[in-house]
């Protein structure tokens, strides 16, 4: 089986399905996230309860506020 990179799934959502990656990063942007960046905070909570993953000023993964507690390990 021919393995699909990540890049090659958000093209093929962009090109193929015709969602709107520009408007889902900026849905993700939000003052909570601009003042975690400012502060270090590892996790923000964002508008939708879902908590996303902050490393080095980029949000690396998110979670739905469904996964349940984050482990330990995730938050710094």
């Amino acid at each position: 089986m021919v393995e699909i990179t990540d890049h090659a799934i958000v093209r093929w959502l962009e090109r193929v399905k015709g969602v709107d990656i520009a408007k889902i990063r900026e849905e993700m942007q939000s003052p909570a996230l601009a003042t975690a960046q400012e502060f270090g905070c590892p996790v923000v909570i964002g508008r939708n309860g879902e908590r996303m993953l902050v490393r080095d000023g980029v949000v690396v993964t998110v979670f739905s506020k469904r996964f349940g507690k984050m482990d330990r390990r995730m938050k710094g």
